[in-house]
């Protein structure tokens, strides 16, 4: 079997959960992480895998298929993404979903001889997919999503950008009165602050503005503004002791009818999640969709592509007859 050669951008939670997902797959080869960090401070999963900063990626172009980009949305992918992507076939688990249009747009226009697979975390990524599986069904109903209760990445990163903050936990969790209305066969109009409420860890550096650092994260688009949220000042040793495990979760639900009249039924659909490990979920999935980008390369595909445009057999390692007469 040719092992598909996987890169690895960026080495935190999700790095290493992706290197875990490559050992898992056993036609995948981890050959190289690239680091902004001390190359000297990794410790690779085994010897055979080189550990570089990330300004030597240009002497692995052809010596690397896939490219797993792992990290944040906030300030890495807006720049690493386009970059890789002009060299290699990329994956990444971009999650801004206002900014998902845009940042598609500029892979596109860095990817001319490669395929770049973007957003493909459980959500954006397995979600999205749901979303448009529950509402093709039932044309006639709604679509709910919530996260929690759970450590979320990307929030936690965001909050980490931020001047003055050394840690930060942020966790999502579901308001119960709603998903219990919407389970009920209700469509209620739901705002974000009636669906999710946010709860924010932070350790803050010596002497910084604890006000200054709660406003910013309050005030924060895409990420806070539109939600009820608290923010705890902690100390080191307690944000060790109880925030350095990642649980997460969430689910999609649609809520609609079919029929006409007095012959009108409810109809529900729902798919969720219980993750004892975010980011090593969310390098799972980053790992398969190498796969998908490996195999539409090889086919001559190119350009920036969603989990909407990928073949659903293309993610995994069994061919499509067995697929069809396993899983069929």
């Amino acid at each position: 079997m040719k092992k598909i050669k996987i890169g690895i951008v960026g080495y935190g939670n999700v790095g290493k959960g992706a290197a875990i997902a490559v050992r898992a797959n056993p036609d995948m080869e981890l050959v190289a992480i690239f680091t902004r960090r001390n190359p000297e401070s990794i410790v690779p999963p085994n010897n055979s895998v080189a550990v570089l900063p990330i300004d030597d990626a240009q002497s692995m172009v052809g010596k690397i298929d896939v490219m797993l980009l792992c990290g944040g949305s906030a300030k890495d992918l807006p720049e690493q993404g386009p970059y890789f992507a002009s060299m290699f076939n990329t994956v990444d688990s971009y999650d801004t979903h206002a900014k998902i249009p845009e940042y598609l747009e500029k892979i596109n226009e860095a990817a001319k001889k490669t395929i770049a697979i973007i957003s493909t975390g459980w959500d954006p990524g397995l979600f999205s997919m749901m979303r448009v599986l529950f509402e093709s069904t039932i044309p006639e109903g709604n679509n709910y999503t919530f996260w929690g209760k759970g450590f979320s990445q990307g929030h936690s990163d965001a909050i980490r950008q931020i001047s003055g903050v050394k840690y930060a936990a942020q966790y999502s969790i579901p308001i119960d009165s709603a998903i219990d209305a919407i389970r009920r066969g209700e469509r209620p109009v739901l705002t974000p602050r009636q669906k999710i409420k946010r709860e924010c860890f932070v350790v803050a550096e010596h002497d910084a503005d604890l006000p200054k650092i709660e406003n910013v994260i309050k005030s924060m688009p895409h990420y806070f503004a539109d939600y009820d949220t608290t923010v705890d000042f902690i100390d080191t040793d307690e944000f060790i002791k109880n925030h350095s495990q990642m649980p997460h979760g969430g689910m999609v639900m649609h809520s609609g009818n079919t029929g006409e009249g007095i012959d009108t039924h409810k109809q529900f659909m729902e798919f969720s999640l219980k993750l004892d490990s975010n980011p090593e979920f969310t390098g799972s999935i980053i790992a398969m969709y190498a796969r998908a980008a490996y195999r539409m390369a090889q086919e001559g595909s190119y350009g920036a592509k969603t989990v909407f445009d990928v073949p659903l057999s293309y993610v995994s390692i069994k061919d499509r007859a067995v697929l069809i007469k396993e899983l069929l």
